[in-house]
Parts: C-alpha cells; structure tokens; sequence
C-alpha cells in the first residue's frame, strides 16, 4: 500500500506534528486503543527521520496515550479495566474541583459558548459524524477546565479525557461519546444560576454515566492500519 504523506505546518517542528496528529486521531478514535505504531511508517508519513519519531513516542508515553513494550514496539495505551475505573474516579475529583472555579469565573460569553458547542455536538450526532460528535464531547469538558482558570488541572484533564475516549473506544458497544445532550444542558443551567452544589452533583452522575455504559466483556474488533487510520 502506498502511504500518503501527511500536510502539516512547514514551522511546526516534527516530533511535535507527530504528538498533535496521534492525540487528534485518538480524541475522534480514528485510532483505536492496541494499535500498532510503526516507526518507519511514522517516518513515511510525516517525513521525519526515526529519532523524530521516537522522540514523540516517548512524550506521548508520558501522556500514557502509548504504550512502550519492549522488544515489540510502541502501540496506542488498551487501558485495563483497573484503569479504567481509575481514570474515572480521577476525572470526577478533579472535575468537582475544576467546578468550583468554573462557577466563580465564568462569564455570559462563556454561557453563550458552551452552548454552542453542545448545539454543534447534537448536529454531529444527529449526522452520524461520529469524529466530530467525540472532538465536540471533549471540547465541553476541555472548555469547563480552561474557565476555572488553572493550567495544572487543565493539564490533567486534557490527558485524562484522551484516556476517557480510548476507554469508551475500547468498552462501549455505541463506540460513541455516550454524552447525552441534555446531561451537558443541566451542568451548564447550574453554570448559569451560580449553583455549585448542583453542578457538582450534575458533574458526578455525568460521569458516573458514562462510566456505567461501559461493558468490560467486549470483543476487540480487527484494527485497520495505522496509515488509513493517521490518513482519514
């Protein structure tokens, strides 16, 4: 098969076009937890040489995005179901206290934003654009993190959602974000009338919910290949 190169940035440097393409690919779950990341076709694709290429393995390692088995290579992280319970529990502490920040600081135009978003995450569900609907999913919470105004806990909470989307990729039949609409409606209500205790409470069955919709029996369907996937 012919590999198609990737276009990025001329001024983006390559380790870096290879960290932001595989998280986008991750968050829209066009690559699926246990796929294999060949560094020659890495090279191919974004024409880099290897070291670029292990260099931004190694970062996204840290980011427990992927895995680093030895003697086999680097794969997408396929998270335990332990794991999955803990990156659940993770998101619920530190999204109560991200809460807290979001109802002292957030604005009308933030009101206005978040509700966009989830009217643009209700057309892409409604147009089976699945990509979409899983970027705009991340986006809401990702919005929530940057109103309550701490880069720490955004930080934590950019790679705890990337953890969620491989985690749902992996354990949920729908293979869908399973964020109702009307769930992202409630928290931001509680947003716009200042009451913390209901976001908090509204926050917490969120993602209880999620969680809850998860089926750790699951079969694991074949993997198409990590061009067709970076490429689509």
């Amino acid at each position: 098969m012919k590999i198609k190169k990737i276009e990025t940035e001329t001024d983006e440097i390559p380790e870096q076009m290879i960290i932001n393409s595989i998280t986008a690919a991750v968050s829209e779950q066009r690559l699926p937890a246990g796929t294999k990341l060949v560094e020659t076709t890495l090279s191919e694709l974004f024409n880099c040489n290897r070291a670029n290429v292990r260099r931004a393995l190694s970062t996204l390692a840290t980011m427990h995005v992927v895995q680093l088995r030895p003697n086999r290579g680097a794969f997408i992280s396929t998270p335990s179901p332990k794991e999955a319970s803990d990156v659940f529990e993770a998101r619920r502490t530190i999204e109560r206290i991200v809460a807290c920040n979001v109802i002292k600081n957030a604005c009308a135009q933030d009101i206005v934003d978040m509700r966009a978003t989830i009217a643009a995450e209700a057309k892409a569900r409604a147009q089976g654009d699945k990509p979409a609907e899983l970027r705009l999913s991340r986006k809401f919470h990702m919005d929530l993190a940057a109103i309550a105004d701490n880069q720490v806990l955004e930080k934590f909470l950019s790679e705890l959602t990337l953890r969620t989307t491989l985690i749902i990729g992996l354990y949920n039949t729908l293979g869908s974000s399973n964020c109702a609409e009307d769930e992202h409606s409630r928290i931001v209500q509680a947003i716009e009338a200042r009451d913390e205790e209901q976001l908090i409470r509204l926050i917490d069955q969120h993602l209880k919910h999620l969680e809850s919709s998860l089926d750790f029996e699951r079969s694991i369907e074949p993997l198409p290949t990590l061009a067709e996937q970076l490429n689509a």
